[in-house]
């Protein structure tokens, strides 16, 4: 068969260079989008520009989809039983939207990023956490990562490991699950000061920095966080990433645009 038949199709058109050869992914029933996002089925609280499945935190288009019959219990919980739902869902985006990646709205879908990247051929990272590795190669040596979570009980060896986080040393946790605003996105109860939860999580961060002067970088495990990142950085005056960093990362590896300009 020809090999310009085979396989996802990369390439960047313009007004100068569309009359080129073009061809489908079988069964491909739209196009367009670099990142797909699976996430929980059953949430409610107010999605804020910033969360992960807000559309109006990208500058570019992202394919959502609901994970069938998934709840923040089980996720949290590392049920096995959803594996197979994340790599259903993941697969639709894949074979039938064209997505060139996978990402996901909650760090616990971590637990099963072997899975799920060992069921696809397009790049998988289900978690901020992923760029742990990378966060600590670009700080100085010893330093350490301050992570902030809605549910620190749920962190564990497996789920870093799950996230091809060999090393797990050199981080501080904080724990968000009794803030009194931003402990909504786990209650589930539907509503929040907006304000108020900033204050909540830049004070978190502040307190990590309080509790260990030797943090190089703030890593946000949580989907909700991002939407406070910059008040995080500037009262942290550190790095700060998080999911959103991520996305865009697999954003900008599976959409590579050629340069023009003058030289």
């Amino acid at each position: 068969m020809d090999k310009r038949l085979n396989g996802r199709q990369y390439g960047y058109l313009t007004s100068n260079n569309d009359s080129r050869f073009v061809r489908a992914i079988n069964h491909q029933q739209v196009a367009g989008y670099s990142v797909g996002i699976v996430y929980i089925e059953n949430v409610n609280y107010p999605m804020m520009p910033g969360n992960v499945v807000n559309a109006y935190t990208y500058d570019f288009p992202v394919r959502m989809r609901a994970v069938p019959n998934l709840t923040n219990e089980r996720l949290f919980a590392a049920d096995p039983t959803i594996a197979n739902d994340i790599i259903a869902t993941a697969k639709h985006m894949v074979e039938k939207e064209g997505v060139r990646a996978i990402c996901s709205a909650c760090g616990f879908f971590g637990n099963f990023h072997r899975r799920v990247a060992e069921a696809l051929d397009v790049p998988v990272a289900l978690s901020s956490l992923v760029q742990l590795p990378w966060i600590k190669s670009i700080i100085k040596p010893g330093q350490k990562v301050g992570i902030l979570t809605a549910n620190a009980s749920a962190i564990t060896p497996e789920l870093f490991k799950n996230c091809c986080v060999e090393d797990f040393r050199n981080i501080v946790i904080k724990d968000m699950m009794h803030s009194e605003n931003f402990s909504a996105v786990v209650d589930m109860r539907g509503y929040f000061d907006n304000g108020k939860a900033r204050e909540e999580v830049v004070q978190a961060a502040l307190e990590l920095l309080e509790g260990d002067d030797d943090i190089g970088a703030i890593l946000l495990e949580c989907s909700d966080m991002p939407p406070y990142a910059a008040a995080i950085q500037e009262a942290t005056q550190l790095p700060v990433f998080d999911f959103i960093t991520l996305i865009k990362w697999l954003h900008n590896g599976t959409t590579q645009r050629p340069y023009s300009g003058w030289i």
